[in-house]
């Protein structure tokens, strides 16, 4: 098993302006098959957002996702941990803040994210929530 999130996290970052439309962030998540992008103002992460944010907080309230920026709907100010973190660290911090994924940053700059399926694929290989996330074209990050 691996021991820090480095071992484990999924490397590579999809990220949007703050300013960007939430068209222009699902259609990122679209092309790159995956289910959130984090919100970067240059190198600084300010927020992580969800196609579930972007459904729940502007479509199902009858907004215009064309005027919509990712600022706006990301959830902002996402806990992050670092590649050097503990994978034991990065469970305890999902549980207590209820989330399932964990933008990993160093000196401040994104460099991935460690996500929920990553850490089933770890700990518990054999599970349902492995088997979904390696599964072939599954490139969401559960």
């Amino acid at each position: 098993m691996a021991e820090i999130v480095r071992e484990v996290m999924t490397a590579g970052v999809a990220a949007v302006r703050p300013d960007a439309s939430l068209v222009e962030a699902a259609r990122l998540m679209r092309d790159l098959d995956i289910g959130d992008v984090l919100v970067a103002d240059g190198d600084r992460v300010v927020g992580m957002l969800t196609d579930r944010d972007i459904t729940l907080r502007a479509v199902a309230e009858g907004a215009d996702p064309v005027g919509v920026s990712a600022g706006s709907a990301c959830t902002p100010d996402p806990v992050c941990v670092t590649p050097e973190d503990s994978v034991a660290s990065a469970v305890r911090l999902m549980r207590t803040h209820a989330v399932r994924r964990l933008p990993v940053v160093e000196d401040g700059r994104p460099l991935g994210v460690v996500s929920i399926g990553d850490l089933a694929v770890d700990r518990d290989p054999g599970s349902a929530l492995a088997e979904i996330s390696l599964a072939d074209g599954n490139n969401e990050r559960s």
